[in-house]
């Protein structure tokens, strides 16, 4: 294993989203973090992790880095480090550090435990690694073993059932009519921080034919670009609502602005309208006008809240599963923790056998030492055999170190490899 694993957290259990969005990073920026962080410490791996709720960065270093790596970080986003420092958690005992990746890939650290995005964010971030060739052997496997146990969860547990969140409750119930509907026009009214992440499921989902309209025109430009969303003009959101077939409106208002009036001219077609506001935006009467089916936040919430409480019961079972997980991929660590030594051995035995051979070999024909090659080799794979068993186990017993000292000493690998 090269090196100890180690982590840096700042997330929305600590820091502001005013302070999370100030050290958020891209895909560019973390990459340029990464290779940053190699050229200027000693590390082999690292992975960054960045989203709207937390960034993280995760590396492989016997030196324990994590201020000198927040400092760097605050130096690339021209931020003070003395600011930002205590906002983050530095973990730096190994085995702490890999628990706590696993959890945050589940989703058990995030505002809404078991979150759907965040396997998905966890991968790119692995990319983006392997891009810059910052993902070593135990990265790969740590995070292969990440996403293995992530599968198991989905298909044993219901731990990721159901919408958990007011926005993806909100597009679960707009999936429930989607299929009545022919490449349905959808309004989203107000960029409120409900309303923005309705507009982010929506993307993360991959929904097309959408329009958002609020009522400071440079927040709906700002977050159409992003999602490549079309932006409509708040002016004339009644005439919007009159053309879409999907309303979802999280507008703050003293009174409700879509109305059995705003409805007067609607044509016979079924138009489904979602209320996020508080207090409503949508009349409560609005269903007496013909063709008007509607939700409001109240039953969006007890969607939502009824799968986070299958989520909650489900945690005793996740933790069981990632405590698996952890225990077979400690075991695979600690055996790179011996791999280096089995190699030389290997190499050292090699050596013998090849010089031993040497010795002979112009006395025998060319049939005489094929045979002799043959019999030489497999007697070194026997020998070999035994030191490797006794190595491993001596792994699991946590005693791998006395014994890589004796082969050491045996067979002097040490000069081996000088």
């Amino acid at each position: 294993m090269h090196g100890l694993f180690k982590a840096l957290t700042i997330s929305h259990k600590k820091a502001s989203l005013q302070i999370r969005g100030q050290i958020a990073l891209n895909e560019d920026e973390s990459k340029a973090l990464m290779l940053k962080i190699r050229e200027t410490y000693d590390v082999s791996e690292v992975l960054v992790l960045s989203t709207c709720n937390r960034t993280e960065i995760y590396y492989c270093s016997e030196n324990d880095l994590g201020e000198s790596i927040i400092r760097l970080l605050a130096s690339q986003k021209v931020l003070s480090s003395n600011e930002i420092l205590p906002y983050f958690d530095i973990i730096s005992e190994h085995n702490e550090a890999v628990r706590y990746l696993f959890e945050v890939a589940m989703g058990l650290h995030s505002q809404v435990v078991g979150d759907l995005q965040i396997p998905n964010q966890v991968k790119h971030a692995y990319q983006w690694s392997a891009d810059v060739h910052m993902a070593g052997p135990f990265l790969h496997r740590l995070l292969h073993t990440i996403f293995f146990t992530n599968k198991k969860i989905v298909q044993e547990t219901s731990f990721r059932d159901g919408a958990a969140s007011t926005s993806y409750a909100t597009v679960e119930v707009m999936e429930s009519f989607l299929p009545m509907l022919n490449n349905p026009k959808i309004l989203v009214v107000g960029l409120g921080e409900i309303g923005e992440d309705v507009c982010r499921t929506l993307a993360d989902k991959g929904y097309k034919n959408i329009t958002i309209t609020n009522r400071t025109l440079e927040k709906a430009e700002k977050l159409a670009n992003e999602l490549n969303f079309e932006v409509a003009d708040y002016q004339l959101v009644n005439q919007n609502i009159l053309n879409a077939d999907i309303i979802i409106s999280s507008v703050r208002c003293e009174e409700p602005i879509i109305t059995k009036e705003t409805l007067k001219d609607k044509t016979l077609a079924v138009k489904y309208l979602i209320d996020l506001s508080v207090p409503n935006s949508i009349a409560t009467d609005i269903e007496e006008v013909a063709g008007i089916v509607a939700y409001n936040l109240d039953e969006i919430q007890r969607r939502a809240n009824e799968a986070l409480q299958r989520r909650m019961e489900a945690i005793p079972q996740v933790l069981h599963l990632i405590s698996d997980a952890i225990g077979e991929f400690n075991n695979w660590s600690q055996e790179m923790i011996v791999s280096p030594t089995i190699q030389k051995l290997k190499g050292a035995l090699e050596q013998i056998r090849k010089e031993e051979m040497a010795r002979f070999v112009k006395e025998l024909s060319e049939e005489e030492v094929e045979k002799m090659e043959k019999i030489t080799a497999s007697m070194m794979q026997k020998i070999i055999k035994l030191p490797v068993i006794q190595l491993k186990a001596a792994c699991k017993r946590g005693e791998a170190e006395t014994l890589i000292d004796v082969l050491n000493d045996l067979f002097n690998l040490e000069k081996q490899t000088a």
